[in-house]
C-alpha cells in the first residue's frame, strides 16, 4: 500500500520540478530580450555606502587577513571532497599567453636554456609575467584594490612598498582553495552562445540559475560566473574587451555577502564594462576585494568546464587551486581545478 506521505511527498517533488522548469523556461524565453543590458547607472555615493553596508572588516579579528577565505572551512573542505565521484579533472586556466595583442599588453616572458652537469645536458626555463589585467588567468589577492587610502580590514595603503605588501599578501593564502564550484554559465542560461560585450549580469541572474538548476549558491562556494568571453573570440574574433565586457554589476556585492561566497571567479574579469558607476572601471573589485576581503579569480577558461557540466548535468564540483607562496604578493597566477 502507498502511503499518504509517500503520496505528498512525491507530488510535492513533482511540483518542485515543474516549478523549477517553468521558471527556467521562463528566463529562456525572457532573457535574450536583455541580452545586451548595460549596467544601470550608480553614483559615487551609493558606491561608498555600499562599501559600507557589506563591509566585513573586523569579522574575524582586527588582524585577519585571510578575509572570506575564512568560510572555507574544514567541514566545507571534508563536504566538498565528496562530489568526486568518477575523477573527472578539468583545468580552469588558459594557456601562458605569449603573443601581445589588444588585451595583452604584457605577455607571459619564456625563455628555455639547455646547459651540461657533469655528463647530463639540462633543460631550464626562466618566466617572466606581469599576470594583472585582462589576458592572463589569476587569483587576486586582497592588497590588489584599495578604498580611500584603505585596503580590507582597514589596513593602511602606507603597508604597501616596492619588495610586497607588509599586510594581507598573497602568502596568507598558502592552504590555498579547497571547496564546492559552482559554475553559473549566463549563456546557457539565456539560450545564446556567449553575452555581447557590456552585458551586465545581477542577482536577478543568479537566482533565475538557482530556480531552473534546484541548486543554492551559498557559505564558503567558489563562484565561477561564464559570460561566454573566449566563445565570442573563436566566433567574432578579439574586440576591445577593456572598453565592453560583459560582466556583473557592482550591485552584486551585497548580494555575496548576503549568501557568504568565499571567491568569485569569470573568463573576464568579474566587472561589466562600461561599469555605470560613475568614475569607476571596476567597482565590484573594489568592493569585493576591500569590503568583503574576498579574493578574485580572473580570465577563467570556463568553456570545458560548461561543456562537462552539461555532458554530467552536475553544476556542482570540488574546485581546488593555490597561488604561489610570494610573500607580501598582490596575488598570483593560477591554475584552478575542478574535479567530478
Amino acid at each position: 500500500m502507498i502511503s499518504i506521505r509517500t503520496i505528498y511527498t512525491k507530488t510535492f517533488r513533482d511540483f518542485q520540478n515543474l516549478t523549477i522548469l517553468l521558471t527556467g523556461l521562463f528566463y529562456l524565453l525572457a532573457a535574450p530580450l536583455a541580452s545586451a543590458q548595460t549596467a544601470e547607472p550608480v553614483s559615487r555615493a551609493e558606491f561608498d555606502r555600499w562599501m559600507q553596508e557589506i563591509s566585513n572588516w573586523g569579522r574575524w579579528g582586527s588582524e585577519d587577513e585571510l578575509g572570506t577565505l575564512n568560510l572555507i572551512t574544514e567541514q566545507k573542505r571534508v563536504e566538498a571532497a565528496a562530489l568526486v565521484r568518477d575523477g573527472t579533472t578539468v583545468s580552469l586556466s588558459l594557456f601562458a599567453n605569449k603573443q601581445q595583442d589588444m588585451v595583452n599588453a604584457n605577455p607571459f616572458q619564456h625563455s628555455l636554456t639547455v646547459s651540461r652537469f657533469g655528463e647530463h645536458e639540462v633543460a631550464g626555463d626562466s618566466y617572466s609575467v606581469q599576470y594583472h589585467g585582462f589576458a592572463h588567468s589569476h587569483m587576486d589577492g586582497l592588497p590588489h584594490f584599495a578604498h580611500k587610502g584603505q585596503m580590507y580590514n582597514g589596513f593602511s595603503v602606507d603597508t604597501l612598498a616596492a619588495d610586497g605588501a607588509g599586510r594581507l599578501g598573497i602568502h596568507n593564502a598558502f592552504r590555498g582553495i579547497f571547496t564546492r564550484g559552482i559554475l553559473v554559465d549566463i549563456p546557457w542560461l539565456r539560450g545564446v552562445d556567449y553575452l555581447e560585450p557590456g552585458t551586465a549580469i545581477t542577482a536577478a541572474d543568479l537566482e533565475a540559475w538557482e530556480a531552473r538548476t534546484g541548486l543554492r549558491i551559498g557559505s564558503g562556494d567558489v563562484l565561477l560566473i561564464r559570460t561566454g568571453r573566449w566563445e565570442r573570440v573563436r566566433q567574432v574574433g578579439q574586440w576591445n574587451f577593456v572598453g565592453q565586457a560583459a560582466g556583473s554589476h557592482a550591485s552584486l556585492a551585497s548580494w555575496l555577502k548576503a549568501r557568504d561566497v568565499a571567491v568569485i571567479g569569470s573568463d573576464g574579469v568579474s566587472d561589466v564594462m562600461p561599469s555605470g558607476v560613475e568614475g569607476l572601471m571596476n567597482p565590484l573589485h573594489e568592493l569585493v576585494i576591500v569590503g568583503l576581503g574576498m579574493p578574485i579569480l580572473d580570465n577563467l577558461d570556463l568553456d570545458t568546464l560548461a561543456a562537462t557540466v552539461i555532458e554530467k548535468n552536475r553544476f556542482e564540483f570540488l574546485l581546488v587551486g593555490s597561488p604561489l607562496r610570494v610573500e607580501g604578493g598582490t596575488g598570483s597566477p593560477m591554475n584552478p581545478l575542478a574535479l567530478f
